[in-house]
C-alpha cells in the first residue's frame, strides 16, 4: 500500500511541476494548431523570459536597491540633481517620452550612481559590485546558452533511424487515448493533421527534380539583391545618426519630432520592411523550407547586425566628441575652483578654505556620455516595442477583421487571395527576440533599468502574441518541423552576446570615464576599480599572485595550452562521431539481413552482394539440371520430416507435410 501511495505521489507531483510551467497550455494550444516552428519560437521567448528574471534579479539586488536604500538621497549632490535650466520642464511628458528630466537623473541610468568606494552602515562596495555585475551578466549569460546548446545536442534519441515508417507510426500512434476534454480532443487532432502534413512536405522536397542550372542562377540573383539592400540600410543608418549628431548641437525647440527621433524611426522601419522583402526575393531560391528558414534567419540577422554596429560606430563617434567637450568642462572647473581657493586664501589670509557654497542644480555638468548611451539604448527598445505592438495590431488584428467580416460582400474571396489572413513571421520574430537581447547585454552596462523593462516587455508579448496568433494568423501553406533549429537559434543568440560582449569591454578597458557622473568618476580606466580595491582592501599577497596571474608570460601560455586542449577535444568528438555513424550504418545492415533471413528472401544489402560474388566456391559451383533436381529414387525419409520419400516397391513417392502423409505417385496424381 505505501508503494502504491508512493507511485501516486510521484505522479502527481510530475504532474503538479508541469502544470507549474509557465504558459504552457497555451505554448501548446498554438503548437497543436500552427506546428512545432510556430510553438518553437514561443518556447524561445519563454525561456528568454526566464534569463533576463535573473539578469535582473543581479542587476536589481546588487546594484539597484543598494544604491536607493544606502545612498544619498536625491538632490544631495549634483549627479542625483536636475540642473537649474531644465527644471521648468523636468516633468513634461515630451521629455519623459524621451528619458529626459527626472527619467535621466534616476536609478535607471549610470550617472545617478555615487562613486564612494562603500556606502551605507553595511559599507557596500557599490563600484566595484557595479563592475562585477556588468561583466558577470554576460558571464551568466554564456553558461546558460552553451548549457542549453549542449542538452539540445544530447537530445537525440536511440540514435535510430529517424525517417523510418514515418507515416506507419504516425497513422497508428499518434491519438493519446487519455483525452477526456473536448477541446484538447479538437487541438490534438489539429496537432495529428498538422504533423501529416509536415513530413508529406519533407517527402515531397527529398523526391523533387530540378533545373540545377536555373536554380543556381536565380540563387545568385536572390543573393546579389539581398546584399544590395544590406549595404544600402547600413549607409542609411550611418547617414541619419550623423544627421542627429547635428540635430543635437542646434536648438531642440526648432527640431520636429521626426527629426528628434528619426535614429530609431529608421532603424525600426527597416527591421519592418526589409525582413518581407528578402522573403519574397527568397521565393526565387525554392529551397526546402526548413533551409530556407536558416537563410532567411542568417539574413536577417546580417540585417540586424550591420544596422546595430553602424549605429554604434556612429555612437562612439558622439561618445568621442563628447569626451572632448569634457575635457574642455573639467579643465575649467578646476581653473575656476583653483581661483576661489586663491582668491579666498588670499582674501581672509587663511589656509582653511571651505568648500564652495552652490547648490548641486548650478554646479556645472559634463555630458556624462555613459548615460546618453543608455538613453540611446532605451530608447531604442521602447520604439522597437512600439513598431512591434503596432504592427501586429494593424497588419494582423486589422486585416483579418477585414478579411473576415468584409468577405460577404467583397468581389473576389478575400481569404483565398489578396490579402488574407497573415500568417506568422517566424524568422522576423526570432531575430527580432535575438537583436533586443542584445541590445539589453549592451545598454544593461550603461542604463540598469533597461534589464527590469526587458522582463516587462516579455511578459506583455507572450499574452499578446499568443492571443494575435490564435486570434488573426492562419497556419503556414508549407507546414514543417523545426525542433531541429532550437540550436540554431541558441547559435544565433551566442554570436549575438559575444558581439555584444565587445562594445562593453572596449568602454571597460579603453574609454575614460566621465569626471562628474557613475560610479567610477575620478578613475583613470572603469577597471581600475579592481586595482584600487586589491591594493587598499586586501592583503599584498594576493595582489602579488593578481599581478602574477596578469602577467603576459603566464597568459600566453595558458592561452596556447587552451586552444590545445580545444584542439584535441574537437578531434575526439569528430572521432566518436565518425564512430557513431559507422555504428549506426552496421545496426542497420544487421536488422536488414535478419528481415531477409527471417523472410527467405536474398541479401538486399548491396555490399553483401558484392561479397557473396567474389566468394571463390560460390562461382565454381555448376548450375543444376532438371534431372538433378529430382530426389533419387532410393532416397527414404522418415516420418516428421518435410523432405519427400519415395519407396522403390510401389513406385509412390510419399510426402510428410507436419503429421499427415500425403501419398503422390511419379506421374503427380494423389492416392
Amino acid at each position: 500500500m505505501m508503494a502504491k501511495k508512493l507511485i501516486k505521489f510521484k505522479r502527481d507531483f510530475a504532474n503538479f511541476k508541469t502544470a507549474c510551467i509557465p504558459w504552457e497550455r497555451k505554448i501548446k494550444d498554438v503548437e497543436s494548431h500552427f506546428g512545432s516552428s510556430v510553438a518553437s519560437y514561443f518556447i524561445f521567448l519563454r525561456w528568454m523570459y526566464g534569463l533576463n528574471m535573473v539578469l535582473f534579479g543581479l542587476m536589481f539586488g546588487l546594484v539597484m536597491l543598494p544604491e536607493v536604500l544606502m545612498g544619498l538621497p536625491y538632490g544631495s549632490i549634483p549627479r542625483k540633481t536636475v540642473p537649474r535650466e531644465d527644471q521648468a520642464t523636468a516633468m513634461d511628458y515630451s521629455v519623459l517620452l524621451d528619458f529626459g528630466g527626472y527619467c535621466k537623473y534616476s536609478f535607471l541610468f549610470y550617472g545617478y550612481y555615487n562613486n564612494d568606494p562603500t556606502i551605507g552602515v553595511l559599507k557596500f562596495r557599490l563600484p566595484l559590485s557595479y563592475l562585477l555585475v556588468g561583466v558577470g551578466i554576460f558571464g551568466y549569460s554564456l553558461m546558460v546558452v552553451i548549457r542549453t546548446m549542449a542538452r539540445n545536442a544530447n537530445e537525440g534519441g536511440d540514435g535510430g533511424e529517424e525517417g523510418e515508417f514515418t507515416f506507419s507510426w504516425k497513422m497508428f500512434t499518434s491519438w493519446d487515448y487519455l483525452i477526456g476534454n473536448p477541446e484538447t480532443a479538437d487541438n490534438k487532432y489539429a496537432s495529428i493533421t498538422t504533423s501529416f502534413k509536415e513530413s508529406i512536405v519533407d517527402e515531397q522536397e527529398n523526391q523533387k527534380d530540378e533545373n540545377i542550372h536555373l536554380r543556381r542562377f536565380l540563387r545568385v540573383l536572390a543573393n546579389f539583391l539581398i546584399i544590395s539592400c544590406l549595404g544600402g540600410s547600413g549607409y542609411l543608418i550611418y547617414f541619419v545618426v550623423k544627421r542627429s549628431q547635428e540635430f543635437a548641437q542646434s536648438d531642440k525647440q526648432n527640431l520636429s519630432w521626426f527629426e528628434k527621433n528619426e535614429v530609431e524611426f529608421v532603424m525600426s522601419l527597416l527591421g519592418l520592411v526589409c525582413p518581407p522583402l528578402f522573403e519574397t526575393i527568397a521565393e526565387l531560391e525554392d529551397y526546402h523550407p526548413r533551409i530556407a528558414l536558416k537563410w532567411q534567419l542568417g539574413r536577417i540577422f546580417a540585417l540586424f547586425l550591420g544596422n546595430l554596429y553602424t549605429f554604434l560606430f556612429a555612437l562612439f563617434d558622439e561618445v568621442n566628441a563628447k569626451l572632448e567637450s569634457e575635457k574642455v568642462i573639467k579643465n575649467s572647473t578646476e581653473w575656476a575652483l583653483n581661483q576661489y581657493y586663491a582668491n579666498y586664501s588670499s582674501f581672509f589670509n587663511t589656509t582653511d578654505v571651505p568648500l564652495p557654497n552652490v547648490h548641486p542644480a548650478d554646479v556645472i555638468r559634463g555630458p556624462c556620455w555613459e548615460t546618453a548611451v543608455g538613453i540611446e539604448f532605451v530608447k531604442l527598445i521602447v520604439s522597437d516595442i512600439q513598431v512591434t505592438y503596432l504592427t501586429i495590431l494593424v497588419g494582423d488584428f486589422a486585416r483579418a477583421v477585414i478579411v473576415r467580416f468584409l468577405n460577404y460582400c467583397w468581389c473576389w474571396d478575400l481569404e483565398a487571395g489578396f490579402p488574407s489572413y497573415g500568417e506568422f513571421d517566424i524568422s522576423g520574430n526570432v531575430l527580432g527576440l535575438i537583436f533586443n537581447q542584445g541590445m539589453i547585454w549592451m545598454g544593461a552596462f550603461y542604463a540598469p533599468g533597461l534589464v527590469g523593462l526587458n522582463v516587462l516587455r516579455l511578459l506583455s508579448s507572450m499574452y499578446y502574441q499568443c492571443w494575435a496568433v490564435m486570434c488573426c494568423n492562419v497556419p503556414h501553406e508549407r507546414v514543417f518541423k523545426a525542433s531541429r533549429s532550437n540550436n540554431f537559434y541558441m547559435g544565433l543568440l551566442l554570436l549575438v552576446l559575444f558581439l555584444s560582449l565587445l562594445p562593453v569591454v572596449y568602454t571597460i578597458m579603453t574609454l575614460s570615464p566621465s569626471f562628474d557622473c557613475g560610479p567610477f568618476s575620478g578613475q583613470e580606466k572603469m577597471y581600475d576599480i579592481i586595482m584600487q580595491t586589491i591594493e587598499q582592501d586586501l592583503p599584498a599577497f594576493i595582489g602579488n599572485i593578481f599581478t602574477y596571474a596578469t602577467n603576459p608570460g603566464l597568459i600566453i601560455p595558458a592561452v596556447l595550452l587552451m586552444v590545445l586542449a580545444i584542439y584535441y577535444l574537437n578531434a575526439v568528438s569528430k572521432a566518436y562521431k565518425q564512430a557513431n555513424i559507422d555504428l549506426k550504418k552496421k545496426m542497420q545492415m544487421a536488422r536488414d539481413e535478419e528481415k531477409n533471413r527471417r523472410n527467405n528472401k536474398d541479401s538486399t544489402n548491396q555490399v553483401m552482394k558484392d561479397l557473396e560474388d567474389l566468394l571463390p566456391n560460390k562461382s565454381l559451383i555448376p548450375t543444376p539440371t532438371e534431372e538433378e533436381e529430382l530426389p533419387p529414387p532410393d532416397v527414404v525419409k522418415e516420418k516428421g520430416s518435410k523432405s519427400p520419400k519415395v519407396k522403390p516397391e510401389e513406385g509412390l513417392l510419399v510426402q510428410v507435410l507436419g503429421e499427415e502423409e500425403v501419398v503422390v505417385d511419379l506421374h503427380g496424381n494423389k492416392r
